[in-house]
């Protein structure tokens, strides 16, 4: 990593700054209540976020459309429970859970400190696979909208990280070129392989402890960043 020629940070945004499985769990809580699913929120979430992991990876691989990911994560994790409910009812919950998702923005520890660290040397981007409609609330609603300079989505551009034409976008937003770039992320394949392959520098966001090849810099904390920048 050469830190003298970064002048432009990118931020993925869930699971690297917005921390995703609390606010989802928190979300779910309020859907099952409002919709009366009789089931406990916590056994629930075990199951259903490695499947709604794997959905992601499909949707990025353009595997399966974004209907499919918001029903099929929802229908296999009810499955494993034996329970079968009504496509209506999926679709009911799948929409109310989007709307839901949003009202709550706890943040992984240490994000605005690393960001007003970093806001003071570089220039600071988003770049997300989440779903237009809610990433700019998120980023509003939990307090950290004004750091970053772009924000660029897979919806906007039509195309998914690692797809580089995402990457490719964001820096013309940017107005920069990779070599003065850096990605910071937690989906290995999506974050840091993407990035790489556009010539950006890379830093892995590793908090689920992942193995990580050992020609790759990365951290298991956020304000580990002051490291490396």
């Amino acid at each position: 990593m050469n830190k003298s020629e970064i002048t432009d940070v990118f931020f993925d945004l869930d699971h690297t700054l917005w921390d995703f499985d609390r606010n989802s769990k928190l979300a779910f809580q309020r859907v099952f209540v409002k919709h009366k699913i009789n089931m406990d929120v916590a056994t629930f979430i075990k199951v259903y976020e490695p499947v709604n992991f794997d959905y992601w990876k499909l949707f990025r691989e353009e595997r399966v459309t974004k209907q499919e990911l918001r029903r099929g994560r929802l229908m296999d994790t009810f499955k494993a429970f034996k329970i079968k409910l009504p496509l209506t009812i999926i679709d009911t919950l799948a929409e109310a859970y989007i709307e839901e998702l949003p009202l709550d923005n706890h943040l992984f520890d240490g994000t605005k400190e690393i960001l007003d660290y970093l806001s003071e040397k570089y220039i600071l981007h988003i770049i997300t696979n989440g779903f237009q409609e809610v990433q700019h609330l998120k980023l509003d609603n939990s307090g950290i909208s004004a750091y970053f300079e772009t924000v660029t989505t897979s919806e906007e551009v039509g195309l998914k990280k690692p797809n580089p034409v995402i990457f490719k976008k964001a820096l013309e937003k940017a107005v920069t070129q990779p070599q003065r770039s850096i990605m910071i992320g937690d989906t290995f394949e999506a974050d840091i392989l993407g990035a790489e392959a556009v010539g950006m520098q890379t830093l892995f966001y590793n908090y689920r402890n992942d193995n990580v090849p050992s020609n790759y810099k990365f951290v298991n904390k956020l304000p580990e960043i002051k490291k490396y920048l």
